[in-house]
């Protein structure tokens, strides 16, 4: 079920690929701001609808590709279409916000709510450190002076009377990229964001979002060139329908071909492996795997130690889009997966033209009036195997590495960091220093895999049933070296 602030992520796409199919594209994009909050329109989340359209337009903004921050509400919107037309690619970081509509939260705290009874245990007064709660007319007292917001106080009371303020984007945030700016509203330092996205997953505002390649994309497939889709393997049990009505549905978009990023998770799988055992032999103490971007600019701009562990082998995505561009060194080429972090490596991979998630393709499909599930079956010739289509759910990376080590990984030891919190990164520096009891690790920023990135559209129990039914149901295994 879709929330609200789902729907209007959802719709902005929506629009923008029905104005590109339409013959007035830019007026089209001018009145959206006005579609979505017609005149006479009741205020129904700012003080004024004045505000609530100035949002939508930033809304649009990111959908068109731009950066919100950079906006000098001078440009219209006219003028931001026409640009997004002639742009050749969209530089700069991939994430933005729309400051006007954070709501400037509270900063992140403890309280003491009426639920205390004054009790004469008083077990939150003894177990905090920083003597920050005493007891005053019958009620508990935080002193926020003296707080460290360590949480034991909420542990220890009995009647679950203390309660934790959150700021989501920031509780979210591993590397605590994103914070208050001066005026009260969350911003971004972009030398320390990793891109992960998950940010614009846990605002419940929407005031981080993406910043869209989907005009590129339309553009591309309006042209005369082959335009590829290379699908991530967390693609299936996002729509309710089985990969073979989902390659079709990707056609009907005028999509030329659809490739599995699992493919490229095979090769992957198979250099990780070689690249395991001669840091083996050569006494390294473990490798940790490469194929999450959001965990390399952790490294590269919070772990600097772990550089050395970090597997050189490239990424699934890489070596899909080197496959294509082998066969067609003129086809483009569009990454449709559920990662934001895979923006950023975009831009760094010549083999990957542009990214897409998936909600921006179930977006294109409302805007088409395609309903996968209603599609025809497409034959799949070229199956992947089920060690790559399981790259998707955490440990699946570090099971294919294993895996393509034959008989020599039997005795290679494995382990996961499963989500990548601010604990998560302590530990991994105590490995990094200390080793671990491991020779492989895979690291999973997203808690679950992949199937849990900024971008997908579903995160239950269902769409990962589907995955693992997918790979179960996969009788290719990584082949043997000819």
């Amino acid at each position: 079920m879709k929330d609200h602030l789902t729907n209007t992520k959802r719709w902005i796409v929506k629009k923008i690929a029905e104005a590109f199919w339409s013959d007035n594209f830019r007026q089209k994009i001018k009145r959206l701001p006005f579609e979505r909050i017609p005149p006479g329109s009741d205020a129904k989340y700012r003080c004024c609808v004045y505000k609530e359209r100035a949002i939508v337009r930033c809304r649009v903004l990111a959908g068109l590709g731009f950066s919100v921050e950079a906006d000098d509400e001078m440009t219209s919107l006219l003028e931001y279409s026409d640009a997004a037309l002639k742009r050749r690619q969209i530089e700069g970081p991939p994430l933005t916000i729309i400051d006007i509509a954070c709501k400037g939260c509270v900063n992140a705290r403890y309280y003491v709510t009426e639920l205390c009874q004054g009790c004469l245990a008083r077990p939150c007064e003894t177990v905090c450190p920083f003597k920050a709660i005493s007891v005053k007319g019958g009620h508990s007292k935080i002193d926020k002076d003296k707080c460290k917001n360590c949480g034991k106080c909420k542990e220890a009371c009995p009647y679950h009377a203390i309660a934790k303020i959150a700021v989501p984007c920031e509780e979210n945030c591993p590397v605590n990229a994103i914070t208050k700016g001066e005026h009260g509203v969350a911003t971004i330092d972009y030398n320390k964001c990793i891109s992960c996205g998950c940010c614009v997953a846990a605002c419940p505002f929407g005031a981080v979002l993406e910043r869209s390649q989907v005009v590129d994309i339309l553009g591309a497939l309006k042209s005369r060139r082959t335009v590829v889709a290379i699908t991530a393997p967390a693609l299936v049990g996002q729509f309710n329908a089985p990969f073979s009505k989902l390659v079709t549905a990707m056609k009907k978009l005028g999509f030329s071909r659809v490739v599995e990023v699992a493919h490229g998770a095979d090769k992957t799988a198979k250099e990780e492996a070689d690249e395991l055992r001669d840091r083996m032999d050569r006494g390294d103490s473990f490798m940790t795997t490469s194929c999450c971007p959001a965990y390399i600019q952790t490294v590269r701009r919070h772990m600097p130690e772990m550089l050395p562990h970090i597997s050189d082998t490239p990424t699934p995505m890489h070596y899909t889009g080197e496959m294509v561009k082998s066969a067609n060194p003129k086809a483009l080429t569009v990454f449709v997966g559920p990662c934001v972090a895979k923006r950023r490596e975009a831009m760094e991979d010549s083999c990957v033209d542009y990214i897409m998630t998936f909600e921006e393709l179930a977006s294109l499909f409302d805007a088409a009036d395609i309903n996968p599930a209603e599609c025809e079956d497409t034959v799949i010739k070229d199956n992947a195997s089920a060690e790559g289509r399981g790259f998707a759910v955490n440990s699946g990376v570090a099971a294919a590495v294993k895996a393509a080590l034959g008989e020599g990984g039997q005795n290679v030891r494995i382990a996961c960091i499963d989500g990548t919190g601010k604990s998560e990164i302590a530990r991994m520096r105590s490995y990094a220093k200390n080793g671990g009891p491991f020779d492989l690790l895979e690291v999973m920023t997203c808690t679950g895999g992949c199937i849990n990135g900024a971008g997908v559209i579903k995160r239950d129990a269902k769409a990962r049933e589907d995955l693992l039914k997918f790979v179960s149901d996969s009788k290719h295994l990584i082949p043997e070296e000819k």
